[in-house]
């Protein structure tokens, strides 16, 4: 089974990380003596965040082996990794923040783990999360039309392609505000916002997807499979977005803060 690429993932890692800075700016300051950043990654942004808010302890969490071995290289006084799946991760309440950026919408159940994770927080915690809300683009539409159709249907086996996350998992943002007030957050921030990216050109769009989306795909394909798959997913794509260079890129991300009272 493939697992993530890292350098793949990295190949927009600055506009990835926009985002992920403007989660951070949602924190409060406050004094931040252990946190934990749920799907870490390769790691950098764990170490960016816990540099930035001055985080006493700060724990990345990922189910990737590959991505955790990019994170080795951020570890710190500070800063460490640990393997485990978000989805089922809960603690004590010891933590004072847990973050998680672009990576809750691989999870089912959203009000479960959101609730998991909330009952880490110490009294005043604050809990920080980023998804994309992107999943009628036609980067994801002409995706799960590609699977749908053979010769790769019937490769799926009898359950048919893997689903899409964003679309499956992710919930509208006035359900995320009601999660949180449920779960007794004494202050809140819910946003939809669209990032204006600027790549250099439409056939930019199917790098992207292949550090993301169609990663679950290439977990259920074989290598040479698989690069058929995205061959014909660039030529489908393709004639839907057109050929342009540059190519304007709006992606649609729901970002979302709290705050335990004291």
């Amino acid at each position: 089974m493939a697992d993530w690429n890292p350098e793949q993932y990295r190949q927009f890692a600055k506009e990835r990380g926009q985002a992920f800075y403007d989660l951070l700016e949602m924190i409060e300051p406050a004094q931040l003596d252990r946190a934990v950043d749920l799907g870490c990654g390769p790691g950098e942004l764990t170490a960016a965040a816990a540099a930035q808010l001055d985080v006493g302890e700060m724990i990345g969490i990922d189910n990737s082996p590959a991505m955790l071995d990019k994170a080795a290289e951020h570890v710190s006084a500070n800063v460490r990794f640990e393997f485990g799946d978000i989805g089922e991760w809960k603690s004590t309440a010891d933590f004072d923040l847990v973050l998680a950026a672009a990576s809750l919408h691989w999870v089912p159940d959203h009000a479960r783990v959101i609730g998991q994770w909330a009952a880490a927080l110490r009294s005043g915690g604050q809990i920080a999360i980023q998804v994309p809300a992107n999943s009628e683009q036609p980067s994801h539409v002409v995706a799960g039309e590609v699977a749908g159709r053979e010769p790769y249907l019937s490769l799926f086996g009898p359950d048919g392609p893997p689903l899409d996350p964003v679309r499956e998992y992710v919930l509208e943002p006035e359900e995320y505000a009601q999660i949180l007030y449920d779960l007794g957050f004494e202050r809140q921030l819910v946003r939809l916002q669209v990032y204006p990216h600027v790549l250099p050109s439409s056939r930019h769009v199917v790098e992207w997807v292949r550090g993301t989306t169609l990663t679950r795909f290439e977990k259920r394909l074989d290598a040479a499979t698989f690069a058929s798959f995205v061959d014909d997913y660039e030529r489908e794509l393709l004639a839907v977005l057109g050929e342009h260079e540059p190519f304007f890129f709006p992606f649609r991300r729901i970002l979302m803060w709290a705050r335990l009272p004291e």
